[in-house]
């Protein structure tokens, strides 16, 4: 079970660490290759790193798998972007559960004497 937390809280750390910040459609660079989180107006979401872009369209590739979007059916452009203070925070729960586990491991840690 311990070891269950440990790798569930494990692998929270590293998924938590990059956020989605909202950003113009006419502000992306093509240099950059970038990742993005396109919503479409019909509520669908489309990721992936940005391969082209141009006046009418835009093709991301994710896994492989290349995608058009044109850009009258984006409602909004995310870019993904890491985030400092997520990781610290992260990084600070994750070594307190640690902590918390490894107490409570050691055998007579909790006997008061």
């Amino acid at each position: 079970m311990k070891e269950l937390m440990f790798l569930l809280s494990f692998s929270i750390l590293f998924q938590s660490c990059f956020s989605y910040k909202s950003i113009d459609i006419n502000t992306i660079a093509i240099e950059k290759k970038q990742k993005f989180e396109f919503e479409k107006v019909d509520k669908t979401k489309v990721k992936g790193r940005l391969v082209f872009k141009d006046e009418r369209k835009i093709i991301l590739k994710n896994k492989g798998n290349t995608q058009t979007v044109l850009k009258e059916e984006i409602y909004e452009v995310r870019v993904k972007k890491f985030s400092i203070l997520k990781s610290f925070g992260v990084v600070a729960f994750a070594s307190l559960l640690v902590g918390l586990f490894a107490t409570s491991i050691v055998p007579g840690a909790n006997s008061g004497g």
